[in-house]
């Protein structure tokens, strides 16, 4: 994506993906991980999977920039053998010249469609500065994670997003405790199991909303409880609520 912002830009919100940043023009502000952060033209950010953030101009003449969100299992693939937990960088705004170039050129094709080729390529590339940048993504003496173990889980969450989905489903498909589920499905996806379900119902809701699905409707159909239920957990996740969401689409569209 790519926006302008004067002023407020978002509530606090999170993601279940990376979220890769070029700040192309004025202070991109934001509050994470207990402390303010400001980029400016020619910065990159990268935030981590499930950590709150927010967004506001840090100058009156807003900003602009450009994101990309990449799901945490193709960086977790495109690390390799050598990876074993997802790669952190703490500081969200860097100015590191490897990091900046892999982003900036991720970011560059952004109005043209992707083929898979460049995908893999873009991906790989990012990782790989992640990983160079966070030795610890492979400590001594780690665990190694139980990849189709993981993979079973997702598919099952992926098939089951409309549903209650309790531990012991999880259990049964991976052989894992929920616990030793938990703990390697954050390491391996960025986020929790319930979270990652949850994010599902969203990415379902978001069609609906954009096929003119009524909010009540939507929340039924993608196993909300409600539609006060819906509101809360998209706004949680993308920092607006569903009817402005969906103004925001018609206003693209249109």
């Amino acid at each position: 994506m790519e926006a302008f912002f004067r002023g407020y830009a978002y509530d606090p919100h999170r993601h279940d993906t990376y979220a890769f940043g070029l700040t192309l023009s004025g202070v991109q502000s934001f509050d994470y991980r207990g402390a303010r952060r400001d980029s400016l033209g020619g910065h990159a950010i990268v935030l981590h999977p499930d950590e709150v953030h927010n967004g506001r101009s840090g100058i009156e003449t807003g900003f602009r920039y450009r994101m990309l969100y990449v799901a945490p299992r193709l960086i977790r693939q495109a690390m390799g053998e050598g990876g074993c937990a997802l790669p952190f960088i703490s500081t969200a705004v860097s100015q590191e010249p490897r990091l900046v170039a892999a982003i900036a050129r991720a970011l560059r094709d952004l109005d043209q469609p992707l083929d898979p080729l460049a995908v893999d390529d873009l991906v790989e590339r990012l990782a790989q500065v992640l990983f160079a940048l966070d030795p610890s993504a492979c400590r001594a003496g780690s665990s190694r994670l139980d990849a189709p173990a993981l993979e079973r889980a997702r598919d099952y969450l992926d098939a089951h997003a409309t549903e209650a989905v309790d531990s012991s489903g999880l259990e049964t498909v991976t052989g894992f405790d929920r616990f030793t589920l938990a703990r390697q499905f954050r390491a391996a996806f960025g986020t929790s199991p319930y979270n990652y379900l949850v994010m599902r119902r969203l990415d379902r809701a978001r069609r609906m909303l954009a096929e003119s699905m009524s909010p009540a409707d939507t929340a039924f159909a993608c196993g909300f409880a409600d539609q006060s239920h819906l509101t809360r957990q998209f706004r949680r996740a993308y920092g607006v609520t569903p009817g402005r969401w969906r103004a925001l689409q018609r206003q693209i569209r249109g």
